[in-house]
């Protein structure tokens, strides 16, 4: 999944639901160039996907979605389609990065075409579009293919208390860290004490204020036992948990732990400063292993699931990409017939294999072929089961943003950490109430 993408603005509050779904749409794709469309219909009111359609599936299905840069999502189709038989599925790109994706795709939804069956969905767009009522419910498909799937690539498609998508993979962070210099981390405490010990084991993070922030901070908060927003909605961010967290990842900055550099880090750049040599541990995703066994480190780096808050439990934060069916598809049964297809056991050991992405099947990772080309997959798979998603809202590009911003201002010493924690908590109950 793409990280980088720009800040979403807070929304103000309307005066009725209907007009504030709207403005909340509208709000959120405002740098994305989309514009407006019909009121929504709402999730109460979607239909919902036959799971024994698949079987009698024909005709062609269209799958819509970001630049297939891996190949992974022509790939599925070729493989599915010289599988079945019946039914012909084919990939549209309709985006060059996740943003443009994102634009494209509610273009569509909004405007009721009939071009894409399916559309390949970010994690984190669940809660927006199935609100909207632009998705088939999809929750006696997901029922019905539980069994395969790992919980918690299920939970990335729930909103009220229904899924909309299937995943197709998955992803969650790991610590990649020098063997010869530091200790594999047991503990948030221990990596950040390893890396404070001697110049070259420092640690390097995503710490830019962009979406990577707000993810590294839940992180480490979810296994403090903290959280942003309870079962019930309610804003809880304002806790010792966030305290505690903000002042654990100042000081390591004070103290020499993590470089203050990584406040300008995204991914490519803390994966680029590792690769110097200079540094002992790295927070990042998966795909980095084999990038990393392209450099001068190749033999030199061990992997890690993420560590746990002393006392806590290790918590990553899941990304990954999930198939919703757009509820104006003309060929809904080839839709599920081809999300069976991509989350059988047999294509998700492919999806590791040829495409270098983490399954949604468990099996797949203890699979002797998949263990040969991803010789961490048990680390991912302890990752990926031990992940939470980001929290589940409509409005959640602006939740995501009164973290990271006021995380930033912490760990950029502009702002106290009782100030950020007031600020995160005020403005992610504002735009709650603006929905």
């Amino acid at each position: 999944m793409d990280l980088n993408r720009p800040a979403l603005p807070l929304q103000n509050k309307a005066t009725t639901r209907k007009a504030l779904a709207s403005a909340a749409i509208a709000a959120a794709l405002l740098l994305s160039a989309c514009g407006g469309g019909a009121p929504p219909q709402g999730a109460e009111q979607a239909a919902a996907a036959d799971p024994a359609s698949g079987a009698n599936a024909s005709g062609a299905v269209n799958i819509c979605g970001v630049k297939d840069a891996s190949g992974i999502y022509k790939g599925t189709a070729e493989a599915f389609t010289k599988a079945n038989g019946k039914v012909t599925a084919k990939y549209t790109e309709i985006g060059a990065t996740t943003d443009e994706a994102r634009t494209q795709i509610v273009q569509r939804l909004e405007g009721k075409s009939t071009e894409c069956d399916l559309f390949v969905t970010d994690v984190i767009w669940t809660s927006e579009f199935a609100s909207q009522g632009w998705l088939l419910d999809q929750t006696k498909l997901v029922e019905a293919n539980k069994d395969r799937l790992i919980p918690s690539t299920v939970e990335t498609t729930k909103y009220e208390d229904k899924y909309w998508g299937s995943p197709f993979f998955t992803n969650a962070g790991l610590i990649y860290y020098q063997k010869d210099k530091v200790a594999k981390p047991e503990s948030w405490q221990q990596l950040y004490a390893e890396a404070a010990k001697a110049p070259g084991n420092g640690y390097v993070y995503q710490g830019k204020q962009y979406e990577g922030l707000t993810v590294n901070f839940l992180e480490m908060l979810y296994s403090a036992g903290g959280e942003v927003l309870n079962d019930q909605g309610d804003v809880k961010i304002d806790s010792k948990e966030t305290r505690d967290v903000l002042n654990f990842m100042s000081d390591g900055l004070k103290n020499g732990s993590a470089d203050r550099a990584v406040l300008t880090y995204n991914e490519d750049p803390a994966r680029l400063a590792y690769e110097s040599g200079d540094f002992g541990y790295q927070r990042n995703w998966p795909h980095v292993y084999r990038l990393l066994n392209a450099t001068p480190l190749a033999s030199s780096f061990g992997v890690a699931p993420l560590p746990a808050w002393e006392g806590g439990k290790a918590s990553g934060v899941l990304g990954g990409w999930n198939l919703a069916i757009s509820a104006h598809s003309t060929n809904q049964a080839g839709a599920v017939a081809f999300i069976d297809f991509a989350t059988t056991p047999d294509w998700q050991k492919h999806v590791a294999m040829d495409y270098s992405q983490a399954p949604v099947n468990e099996a797949a990772y203890s699979d002797p072929a998949v263990l040969e080309k991803m010789p961490f997959a048990t680390e991912l798979l302890a990752s990926v089961k031990g992940a939470k998603p980001r929290p589940i809202s409509p409005v959640y590009p602006q939740i995501s943003q009164a973290i990271y911003k006021n995380v930033y201002a912490v760990l950029s010493g502009t702002a106290s950490t009782e100030e950020a924690v007031q600020k995160m908590a005020e403005e992610i109950t504002a735009a709650k109430a603006s929905f």
